[in-house]
């Protein structure tokens, strides 16, 4: 069996997108609260009813039901992540909202009834409104005072809960959707290349201390670092064009360089030299950086290609970042490039480059899923295309696992319908679990099980093995 016995089978969601009850028991607004079209969209000056985020699929009065769901599928690791506004609804706060605090008990502990180990990420894409607005986000030095204060509450609360954690989601976000991925309230347009590193220097330092407290914390805990992983090909052999892919490569790996590393790479100091960048640090900073990340994870949707010219070739859609159209691959009804092949690339070079081990922390197929009723009588989705694609993918971490790569587990991501962070769309679904929600905010909630839902579940009874099989 290529798959190890301890591997870590399992689904990601995101607070921000499944909970709901975007004010209940003391919580405060977060960045999203006025995202109501996802980052595609305007930001609005308070939430509005369109936003499909203020209730998403209600996982905050669910959750039981929804993490006994992703029991019966096997699951083993539940990737999550806290509203960092239901622990401090602000963010300055000196004192934490007891009632967000509970809340998260009770999602470990079901959890641990239901033998689900929790992945928390203490960061993913819901920064609280209040430290964008009044501190223009990680920009501001301070934030790394308001996360070491959030991180110390809920490791000292959650320490014999959850061993598993990451920092940031996706934390290269910031270069291309800096209020989404770093909180920065300044506009896009207004940021400098100064700016945005010198915010990402905030958050380097703001992980390391993280992983620094949890280490002394939880002593057994492991802290991952995260990033968006889109690798490039070159668009032709030209070797103006593999110059071009380095360089587009890098813009990636720097983020988990300096995690997985300690140190920022030459090749960054070198454009900052350039570019004339001057990276204001304490001291102490770059010491507290050598408090690496223990795992690698990274998202998964697509692959992209580029080339020194890009204005020659037609450009892709994507998650976040988009390059040169590849001819060899089929699209997602996004426009999503789908390289299962790019999968097993990407785990291969990340774990040559870091020799850490690593966790596809995303991965899955957005789709317009219609519900049907089944030769039972029961409501189900025929999803034979997000099989297919859940499939072709996870054979490629098997083949990864042969070639030598320590692959931690697998997390398909939305593995229950939730509400899409680049559209703020509901019917763009990536779940195992239809839910009964649409565009208009109509619906019951009601969760159905769709056919992937039975693959996936036979799937991790088998480790691996019911992946070469017809069915």
């Amino acid at each position: 069996m290529s798959f190890p016995n301890n591997f870590l089978w399992g689904g990601a969601v995101a607070a921000n997108q499944c909970e709901g009850a975007y004010l209940e028991d003391g919580k405060g607004l977060s960045i999203q609260d006025v995202m109501p079209k996802g980052v595609v969209g305007p930001v609005t000056p308070e939430p509005v009813a369109e936003n499909l985020k203020l209730t998403g699929i209600d996982f905050y009065h669910r959750y039981e039901e929804d993490i006994r769901l992703l029991s019966q599928m096997g699951f083993r690791i539940f990737r999550m992540s806290i509203a960092w506004s239901r622990i401090f609804p602000k963010g300055d706060e000196e004192t934490p909202n007891e009632k967000g605090l509970a809340f998260y008990d009770k999602v470990f502990d079901t959890c641990k009834a239901y033998g689900i180990e929790p992945m928390v990420t203490l960061s993913h894409y819901e920064t609280p409104l209040h430290l964008a607005k009044t501190y223009d986000g990680w920009r501001n030095r301070r934030l790394i005072g308001f996360f070491e204060r959030y991180c110390r509450t809920v490791f000292h609360r959650y320490k014999n809960k959850v061993k598993y954690w990451m920092t940031f989601n996706e934390i290269n976000a910031l270069w291309h959707f800096p209020l989404m991925g770093a909180g920065i309230w300044t506009p896009k347009d207004q940021l400098t290349e100064q700016d945005k590193y010198q915010a990402a220097h905030h958050e380097f330092v703001a992980s390391a201390l993280a992983t620094k407290l949890l280490h002394e914390i939880i002593p057994d805990a492991k802290m991952g670092c995260m990033v968006l992983g889109a690798l490039s090909y070159p668009m032709t052999p030209r070797p103006e064009d593999m110059i071009a892919m380095m360089e587009a490569d890098r813009n990636v790996m720097f983020f988990s360089d300096v995690q997985a590393r300690g140190y920022y790479p030459s090749y960054i100091r070198k454009r900052w030299e350039k570019n004339d960048i001057r990276i204001k640090m304490e001291p102490g900073d770059e010491e507290l950086l050598h408090h690496t990340a223990d795992y690698v994870s990274f998202s998964y949707y697509m692959s992209k290609c580029t080339a020194a010219d890009c204005s020659l070739y037609s450009k892709g859609a994507g998650n976040l970042t988009s390059g040169v159209k590849n001819p060899y691959l089929e699209e997602s009804e996004w426009g999503w490039q789908i390289d299962p092949a790019g999968l097993r690339y990407t785990l291969n070079y990340f774990y040559d480059r870091y020799q850490k081990p690593l966790f596809v922390a995303e991965n899955g197929l957005g789709a317009v899923d219609t519900l049907v009723t089944d030769d039972t009588g029961h409501l189900t989705v025929k999803d034979d295309y997000r099989i297919k694609y859940l499939k072709d993918h996870l054979l490629e971490v098997e083949k990864a696992l042969e070639e030598g790569v320590d692959v931690m587990g697998y997390a398909a991501w939305g593995c229950i319908d939730v509400v899409s962070a680049s559209t703020a769309q509901l019917k763009k679904r990536y779940g195992f679990i239809y839910v009964d929600r649409n565009e208009d905010g109509s619906g019951t909630l009601a969760r159905y099980k769709k056919k992937s839902f039975h693959w996936y579940q036979q799937v991790i009874q088998t480790n691996g093995a019911s992946l070469h099989s017809d069915q």
